[in-house]
């Protein structure tokens, strides 16, 4: 999320306009080099297959219905590496028009309840596609987060993103997916306020390393550190470290000191061969974990720890050459190594295809390299197009209509990403449509309530304006308002 970390701008033309950028905002900035053009074609070929994966806008969930999270992710994906445009616009108009699908137990007859992790997502995300955050949907998600930060009267808890409920929905499930949501959009979207900082900053042990959860069987804890049994987690930390270099971009206080923290403990984490691996039933190196990770890296200017991260992405991706029976898949990245074998044997089955959707997202993260905080600003590294391999991306068809449980789980998933109750979920990590696509169109066809207020991932923004801000830069004067315009949009 790091907004103070540009890796996409050509090497001549940002050498010489990061100065200018930096005297007219007075903001620093650092110019970092891209990562090595095979990692940017690798995910361009994961995103290319990921695109091919949607209908009509929408990546289903395990269960045949729209998964709302799992359709940001992609559209993130898709946004950080600059490809398929009009699915990115489908998608953006399905995300526009489902909002209270996804943040609200509405659509399973459920009124008075408004999800904070997944709404501060959805912030998130029409911030990064370029889109109006004040009227995504015809809702205004930057005012919704904010009614839905805890205030003074909240002790401790203080800046906590939180869900708002006049039902019966059981406790708070927020966690530190949600807060970086939270801090992500609100920077995106204007100023991000001191303490919803303070809250995530809490939220890391001494060692660097964040926690999941700020709950315990007691109640709320104080911070991370008054927790004994604390579980640190190499996604939340993931997220948080780029969240937090958001924050220090926007001029928050102690944010750059914690990013750099958690970065270290990222790096202590890393296994021999660029893995990781996350906490609870996702300890096992695995795609989702390696993808924030590896991105959380490049964001802080860990370029090696980055590169190796990726390097071990590649190795889990499938091509026309070592597909096997999954050749027709090549560009899809397996979660993990068992996941990929067997795929080579025996082909993608419909059972295992939400589960590489899954990785796939996350993935792309970690090989792109572009940090959460500068998608939809910086433009994606450049590379020779692929060639089209895999799954084509989709023509029209009925958008998926079966549904899913309301009752989501409250354990990380295998997309990297927490899903609480009924608060966020799963990842990534991650609408990223183009910046022109319009978010008021209405979809095609009318999906079946899904499994609702599950937050999640992380996610990008908009290639076309990638492209719109390095005209800008070469123009010269008109990146100030540019620049000025994405920081302080809304």
């Amino acid at each position: 999320m790091s907004r103070s970390r540009s890796r996409r701008l050509g090497a001549g033309v940002v050498a010489a306009t990061a100065a200018t950028i930096a005297a007219l905002t007075a903001v620093p900035l650092t110019v970092v080099a891209a990562p090595a053009p095979a990692h940017a074609a690798a995910a361009r070929d994961a995103a290319s297959w990921l695109a091919g994966e949607f209908a009509d806008g929408v990546l289903p969930g395990p269960f045949g219905g729209p998964d709302w999270g799992l359709t940001i992710d992609g559209l993130l994906a898709l946004s950080a590496t600059g490809v398929h445009a009009p699915v990115r616009q489908a998608a953006t108009a399905q995300v526009a028009a489902h909002v209270r699908s996804y943040n609200s137990l509405d659509d399973w007859g459920i009124s008075g309840f408004l999800d904070g992790g997944s709404t501060a997502k959805l912030l998130y995300a029409a911030s990064a596609a370029g889109a109006d955050p004040t009227d995504f949907g015809g809702f205004d998600l930057r005012t919704e987060t904010l009614s839905l930060v805890a205030g003074a009267d909240a002790g401790h808890q203080r800046g906590r993103i939180t869900s708002r409920t006049t039902a019966d929905t059981g406790p708070d499930a927020s966690n530190a997916f949600d807060q970086s949501f939270a801090v992500l959009g609100l920077a995106r979207s204007g100023d991000v306020p001191q303490d919803t900082v303070d809250f995530l900053i809490r939220q890391q042990c001494a060692a660097g390393g964040f926690r999941l959860y700020p709950d315990t069987a007691d109640g709320p804890s104080p911070s991370c550190d008054e927790q004994a049994d604390a579980t640190l987690d190499v996604d939340s930390t993931a997220m948080a470290v780029q969240a937090l270099l958001a924050a220090a971009a926007d001029g928050a206080a102690g944010a750059t000191a914690a990013a750099a923290k958690g970065a270290a403990w990222l790096v202590d984490q890393q296994r021999a061969d660029g893995s990781f691996g996350g906490s609870g039933p996702t300890t096992g190196a695995n795609s989702n974990s390696t993808g924030l990770a590896g991105q959380a890296l490049a964001a802080a200017g860990r370029d090696a720890e980055a590169a190796r991260a990726a390097g071990a992405l590649a190795a889990l991706q499938l091509t026309a050459a070592n597909g096997g029976a999954a050749a027709a898949d090549a560009g899809a990245v397996a979660y993990n190594t068992d996941s990929l074998t067997t795929a080579v044997a025996s082909g993608i089955t419909d059972t295992d295809r939400d589960q590489w959707r899954r990785g796939s997202a996350q993935a792309v993260l970690g090989l792109v390299q572009v940090p959460l905080g500068r998608i939809g600003l910086d433009p994606p590294p450049s590379s020779p197009a692929p060639t089209p391999t895999g799954t084509a991306p989709p023509t029209a068809t009925a958008s998926p209509t079966a549904t899913t449980s309301p009752v989501p789980t409250g354990s990380p998933t295998p997309t990297g990403t927490a899903v609480p109750t009924p608060s966020p979920s799963a990842t990534t990590v991650p609408s990223t449509p183009s910046a022109t696509a319009s978010t008021t169109a209405a979809p095609s066809a009318t999906p079946a309530p899904t499994t609702p207020g599950l937050g999640g991932l992380p996610t990008t923004g908009a290639a076309i304006t990638s492209y719109v801000l390095i005209a800008f830069l070469l123009v010269g004067g008109g990146v100030l308002l540019v620049v000025l315009g994405r920081r302080r949009a809304a």
